[in-house]
């Protein structure tokens, strides 16, 4: 099983409820914080603990407990200057790991220097998702290996997704192994995968086999 970890999310709009729920489905602790009470309550039921608070405030955060997160994830939408403050707090309140929604180039600038780990664009690392996908489907690294092998890093073909490895069942139909799966969201690496784990949209699979037996794997 994968190892269990804690996690908040501070901010809860789109972005930030999406990636509070998708960690709690995948069975991590997961904290999400906001100061509009709406927001909180949607979020309730889908992770550990929905807090109404002010993330501003360096002395909430202490409460929270926040130096034992794995990491947490700022997204606190256009207010930039508030996004910047709780980082420099949670980099004084020793947090292994802040990544923060950034508005722009500059403002992510700002947050690298007062601690944020990670600076996310979503808006654009989606449009290079998208292009690569267009340019290159499915396939976003090839090793090539002896004889006709390879080794590949995949995303997952919408037809993947839901399904368990048992149900995919590629070794027997197209003698294809898949060998890691890493979760792009909780940054999870699981090596050799038990039969029974389910693809999501978030997971890049690892696969090993002939190149053309992995090509008509993920083109089946």
């Amino acid at each position: 099983m994968p190892q269990k970890k804690k996690f908040c999310v501070i901010g809860l709009g789109n972005f930030g409820f999406h990636v509070a729920s998708s960690l709690y489905a995948q069975g991590h602790e997961v904290m999400a914080i906001d100061s509009d009470k709406e927001k909180v309550q949607t979020v309730k039921d889908l992770c550990s603990y929905a807090i109404l608070g002010d993330a501003a405030s360096k002395d909430f955060l202490d409460g929270q407990g926040m130096s034992e997160m794995d990491a947490v994830i700022i997204a606190t939408g256009e207010r930039s200057h508030l996004s910047t403050l709780i980082t420099l707090y949670l980099k004084e309140l020793n947090v292994p790991r802040i990544l923060v929604k950034a508005i722009n180039e500059d403002h992510g600038r700002i947050l690298e220097k007062v601690g944020a780990s990670e600076v996310i664009y979503p808006e654009k690392h989606m449009a290079q998702r998208i292009a690569h996908s267009l340019s290159s489907p499915n396939l976003l690294e090839f090793i090539p290996l002896a004889e006709d092998y390879s080794l590949s890093e995949t995303a997952p073909p919408r037809e993947f997704i839901g399904k368990t490895l048992v149900d995919l069942n590629l070794r027997q139909r197209f003698h294809v192994t898949v060998i890691a799966i890493k979760d792009v969201i909780s940054d999870q690496f699981i090596v050799a995968p038990q039969p029974m784990h389910t693809i999501k949209d978030s997971d890049v699979l690892v696969l090993i086999g002939k190149t053309e037996d992995v090509k008509k794997a993920l083109n089946s």
